[in-house]
C-alpha cells in the first residue's frame, strides 16, 4: 500500500469514528439518557401527523443508543409502534386517565442489554397522587413515572423520574414539581444518583424551577459540552427551552445535546426536539 492510500484510509477511518462518536456505547461508568416529548397522535397536525413522522423516532433512538429514555405524551399507538421498532428496549408507564392504558403515558424505556429494572411506579401530580386525578388549577391530569434501575455491567443503581408539567396552571406547575421533589427525597433516602426528565412547560428563568435548582443540576447548564438551542420548535413556528434533564449524585455531565438533526427525511421529529445527556457516576 503506498503512502497516499495509507493516508486516505486513515482519514476515512477517523471520519467514520467522528460521525458515530455520539452513538457509540458510553463508558461503563456512564449512563446515556434522552428526554423526548413525542407529541400526541393528532389528525389535525396535517403533514406533521404521527403517521408521517413515525419512522424518524426509532431511527433517532438507534443513532444515539441511549440506555434509557423518557417519553412525554406517549399514546398507546406510539408505544405499540416503538415496541416493534425497538426490540432491545422495554418500557414502563400507565395511561394518565385511568392508571392503566387510557390517555398519555409518561413512559420510561430502558435498554434491556445494559439496564435492569428493579421496580417502578406512577403517581399523579395532584392533591391525591395515588389515584388518577387532576390537581390544583391544571388543565389536564398529569403524572410522573419513576423507576429504580441497575447498570448490568457494574451493578450501580440509580433512580429515574419522567414527567410532564401542566401547560396552563401556574399553581399546578409549582405544586406538581414540589410534589416530585418531595417524592424524590422520600424514595431515595440512601442518596443514590437521580435523573429527572420532562417537558416542564416553563422556561429556565421561571420561579417554578427555583427549589429544584437548589437540589439538582440542569444538564444543559452544567455539561462540559453543551448547546444553547431551543427545545420546543412548534413545527418551526416557535423557539422555547422547556424540556429538561436534571440530575444529582453523578460526578459529571460530559455532554448534552439538543437533537435537531433530521431522520428519514422528516423535517420535525416532533413539535419538541429530543434532548440527550451523558451522566458519569
Amino acid at each position: 500500500m503506498n503512502i497516499l492510500s495509507s493516508v486516505l484510509c486513515a482519514a476515512a477511518a477517523l471520519s467514520a469514528f467522528a460521525f458515530n462518536a455520539y452513538a457509540a456505547k458510553p463508558s461503563q461508568d456512564e449512563v446515556k439518557v434522552i428526554s423526548y416529548n413525542i407529541r400526541v397522535i393528532n389528525s389535525k397536525d396535517g403533514a406533521n401527523e404521527w403517521k408521517y413522522r413515525a419512522a424518524a423516532t426509532p431511527a433517532m433512538i438507534k443513532d444515539y443508543a441511549p440506555d434509557i429514555f423518557g417519553l412525554q405524551e406517549a399514546m398507546p399507538g406510539h408505544l405499540e409502534y416503538l415496541a416493534k421498532a425497538l426490540p432491545k428496549y422495554a418500557s414502563v408507564g400507565v395511561g394518565r386517565e385511568d392508571g392503566v392504558s387510557k390517555g398519555e403515558h409518561m413512559s420510561i424505556f430502558y435498554n434491556t442489554k445494559t439496564i435492569k429494572l428493579e421496580k417502578w411506579g406512577t403517581y399523579w401530580l395532584s392533591e391525591t397522587p395515588d389515584v388518577p386525578s387532576k390537581g390544583w388549577d391544571a388543565a389536564c391530569k398529569r403524572t410522573a413515572t419513576w423507576a429504580l434501575l441497575t447498570v448490568k455491567s457494574t451493578g450501580k443503581q440509580f433512580f429515574y423520574v419522567n414527567t410532564h408539567l401542566d401547560h396552563r396552571g401556574a399553581e399546578a406547575q409549582q405544586k406538581g414539581l414540589d410534589l416530585i421533589v418531595s417524592r424524590i427525597a422520600q424514595m431515595n433516602p440512601e442518596g443514590l444518583p437521580m435523573i429527572l426528565t420532562g417537558d416542564f412547560n416553563v422556561e429556565p428563568d421561571n420561579p417554578v424551577l427555583a427549589e429544584l435548582n437548589t437540589r439538582m443540576l440542569d444538564a444543559k447548564n452544567t455539561a462540559m459540552k453543551t448547546d444553547k438551542r431551543a427545545t420546543f420548535n412548534g413545527w418551526g413556528s416557535r423557539a422555547l427551552v422547556i424540556d429538561y434533564i436534571y440530575y444529582s449524585g453523578f460526578s459529571a455531565c460530559p455532554e448534552y445535546e439538543t437533537i435537531v438533526r433530521q431522520y428519514e427525511g422528516v423535517p420535525y421529529i416532533s413539535d419538541h426536539y429530543p434532548v440527550v445527556a451523558r451522566l458519569k457516576f
